[in-house]
């Protein structure tokens, strides 16, 4: 697999790396991954602390959302005071973000998501926050980096959780230097607590930042259990803290020094740190550069000076961290390196923030999200499971779970081929050879399964489905005539992740990537760019996704094609955002090695960002697999190959769109549309016939077997987030009607089947709740259903 981080060296181009330090502790952050995890968790306090992305809003409903951050449609000209208009000062922007990422800890894994065509979200270069329409950049300088005051400042936030935004590291370097500086400092106060503590790495992530340390071991004799000389835990954490303050309150400064790598070594070996040896060893050039806490007459804060390799950037004195900000949250094993033969550390996560109302303002939105885990949502609502005895990684869609998935992929398949997309199939395994034209042998061996020897032919089970597409276009000859194609793909793949790594829907080993291709002319590729993110709006916008953060990545260093053709490329990607009128952020240099592309991460209603769509220009396929069509002038060109996706991947699109709703699906996408209760016995087959004319019409009606008593199965279809119920008895079936309940909205009184059933297909049909009011009782005549 591609290496979730990198060792980064201030300005040097030191060598990717495969992670570092992969994390077995299972979380909650896919988009964008924090590094490697897996389910081998140390609790404490009976609890695990998962950490998460940025979260916003607690809002629980399926259709509330704020200002949306795109037009409301592609035509519309209400666009934000942060249009395009002004690229150069987006692109600063996003070189300050980058600056800041080259900048980072030697140690640092750096962890903002990159392109999700492949279905998941993996960690790639740091990008610029340029914040979406209707709301300004957030600049990286400030003119008051840091107030002694804020660990003071305790008053309770006033605004509505879903009016605040959260900063994050790539948005304001004063939170990253606290996070940065605070790693440092819990890496001092564990090593003046335990000496025979080894410091290994310590770089912020998403939420906070974490170190890793590494304690002497034994090995039981009887068990080969591989046993540590402490075993970090709930107190030690508390002690940990305590450390820490002492040391901000002791205002020691931060200094910043450059050394040669002989010297850096001297040192190293001198206070007898072997994992910083390697990592020394690991930098490609110098000068190395160190930072330290204290002073050669450092006393205060209980102790010597403390030091380790870095490139920054940090606080100027430990006093400038806000300690009341700073929590301490969990433990977890890591492997050294990701190398699961290696040594065994223990992980420290902790958060860290600008001021008290941040830290509690983030720990309210933690609570929420774990609220909405899809893991537990999948099994408390029979949607999905993952059966160890079939193997990681791999989903069962459970009946209720397939339901919405059908309803997920017939409204993409519409929604193509409205837009005259073809559909095609392709297969899952194909010849060595293949993949050898594709360069995925090369340069994707890693991420992929085991080779398969049939009648002396090699083949490989498919990780992505690009070449197959290449080969369909090469099959003929292709006239300039017959452009665009535009294929697209309900692909399965499959691709070979560590088992640590994988978690819930989020991140698998097989999944259903929503692909497509374009072939298409040098001078309509803006046009087509324009009608894939008008298609990728409308999509995500059915699925209550209305707020988006698009990022246009250019030509990094190391690059296919000619200049020519990436600057036509890249024009037309910036023509077709503008020519849309949507706000964005420029990635300069964080293009793929094969071509510009655009990223859109979408918002879930609790603030958290997910990396999702993709659409690419490809100059390196199309080159490997000799793909042309013949010109106007009657001469042999390349055609120019988009790879897009929309979801990303439906496994991890449908794990997304189950913490958005929290479980609570909108009316048309809900397995089970509405439940009928049965009074009696002797309605019940009154309830099978109404069922029976609902599946007619494609609704999905249910009746509750009756096994239970009535308010057992009210509660239960509650607890089934089922949009529509009716209680039915003898009333309703000498009537031939049904009292209708809202999940939302409460009672709607009564309405005749047909009537109904007219409502519930209208309502399916357009992706709206039913709102209609039918015939109330006589004590509530004219009055609005009452709210539950």
């Amino acid at each position: 697999m591609a290496a979730t981080g990198a060792i980064i060296h201030q300005h040097h181009s030191s060598p990717l790396h495969q992670s570092i330090s992969r994390d077995i502790h299972t979380l909650s952050e896919p988009s964008p991954s924090l590094p490697s995890v897996s389910s081998a968790v140390m609790k404490i306090g009976g609890s695990i602390v998962i950490i998460m992305a940025t979260i916003l809003s607690t809002s629980t409903s399926w259709c509330r959302s704020a200002l949306a951050f795109l037009p409301a449609s592609p035509s519309s000209t209400s666009v934000s005071s942060v249009s395009r208009r002004s690229l150069g000062s987006i692109t600063n922007s996003a070189n300050n973000a980058r600056r800041m990422a080259a900048i980072s800890s030697h140690s640092t894994l750096l962890g903002s998501g990159s392109s999700s065509i492949n279905g998941h979200s993996r960690s790639g270069s740091a990008m610029a926050a340029i914040k979406p329409a209707r709301f300004s950049i957030i600049s990286t300088s400030s003119s008051r980096l840091f107030s002694t005051a804020t660990e003071e400042e305790t008053a309770t936030t006033t605004e509505s959780p879903t009016e605040i935004e959260l900063p994050t590291n790539d948005s304001d370097l004063t939170l990253l230097k606290i996070r940065h500086t605070s790693a440092h400092v819990m890496a001092m106060a564990v090593q003046r607590l335990y000496p025979e503590a080894q410091v290994t790495i310590g770089p912020w992530i998403a939420n906070g930042f974490y170190y890793d340390f590494y304690f002497p071991t034994t090995t039981n004799s009887t068990t080969g259990e591989v046993i540590p000389s402490r075993k970090l835990n709930e107190d030690d954490l508390k002690a940990i803290k305590k450390a820490m303050d002492k040391i901000i309150s002791a205002d020691l400064p931060i200094v910043r020094e450059e050394v040669t790598r002989e010297e850096a070594r001297r040192r190293i070996e001198l206070i007898n740190e072997p994992f910083k040896l390697e990592i020394l060893d690991s930098i490609q050039s110098e000068p190395i550069t160190i930072y330290s806490i204290g002073d050669d007459t450092t006393t205060s804060g209980g102790g010597e000076k403390w030091w380790d390799l870095c490139a920054g950037p940090h606080v100027e004195r430990t006093s400038q961290l806000p300690k009341k900000a700073i929590a301490l949250e969990s433990v977890a094993g890591a492997y050294w390196r990701g190398d699961e033969s290696r040594e065994m550390l223990q992980r420290i996560y902790a958060t860290a923030w600008k001021d008290v109302n941040q830290l509690k303002l983030y720990k309210k939105r933690m609570e929420e999200a774990k609220k909405r885990d899809h893991r537990i949502l999948g099994k408390k609502l029979d949607l999905f499971s993952i059966q160890e005895d079939a193997g990681g990684g791999l989903v069962f869609w459970h009946p209720k779970g397939s339901t919405i998935r059908r309803k997920i992929e017939d409204f993409w398949k519409t929604q193509h081929l409205e837009q005259n997309y073809d559909i095609v199939y392709t297969p899952h395994i194909a010849n060595l050879d293949l993949w050898k034209t594709s360069g995925h042998y090369d340069f994707y061996r890693e991420g992929m399964f085991d080779q398969m020897d049939v009648e002396n032919e090699i083949y490989q089970i498919k990780p992505m489905n690009c070449p197959f597409h290449c080969l369909m276009f090469k099959d003929d000859i292709r006239s300039y005539r017959d452009l665009p194609f535009r294929w697209g793909e309900l692909g399965t793949v499959y691709r070979y992740e560590r088992s640590g790594t994988l978690h819930g829907l989020m991140r698998v080993r097989g999944f259903t990537q929503d692909d497509a291709h374009i072939f298409c002319l040098p001078e309509q590729l803006q046009d087509e760019i324009v009608g894939v993110l008008k298609l990728t709006q409308s999509i995500l916008s059915r699925f209550g996704f209305d707020k988006y953060e698009l990022m246009l990545s250019t030509r990094p260093s190391k690059s296919v094609g000619s200049d020519e053709i990436w600057d036509a490329a890249t024009k037309a990607l910036v023509g077709a955002l503008d020519e849309l009128g949507w706000t964005y952020g420029v990635d300069e240099g964080g293009g793929a090695f094969y071509g510009p592309k655009i990223d859109l991460k979408i918002k879930d209603a609790i603030g958290r960002t997910w990396q999702c769509s993709t659409v690419q220009c490809d100059f390196n396929l199309p080159e490997r697999f000799d793909l042309e069509y013949v010109s106007a002038e009657g001469t042999r060109e390349r055609p120019i190959m988009v790879h897009r996706a929309i979801f990303g991947s439906i496994e991890r699109f449908f794990g997304i769109l189950i913490e958005n709703c929290a479980g609570d699906f909108p009316f048309w996408l809900a397995p089970v549309q509405m439940k009928l209760l049965p009074v009696t016995d002797a309605v019940f087959d009154y309830c099978k016939d109404v069922a029976a004319k609902a599946a007619l019409l494609g609704l999905r009606v249910e009746v509750d077997r009756g096994n239970e008593r009535l308010a057992k199965q009210i509660r239960n279809a509650e607890q089934g987030r089922i949009p529509i119920m009716s209680v039915v008895g003898m009333k309703e079936l000498e009537e031939g009607t049904l009292a209708v309940r809202s999940r939302k909205l409460g009672d709607l009184g009564s309405f005749t089947v047909d009537d109904l059933l007219a409502e519930l297909k209208r309502c399916d049909v357009a992706a709206e709740e039913m709102t209609m009011i039918g015939t109330l009782p006589e004590n509530n005549e004219g009055e609005t259903a009452s709210s539950e």
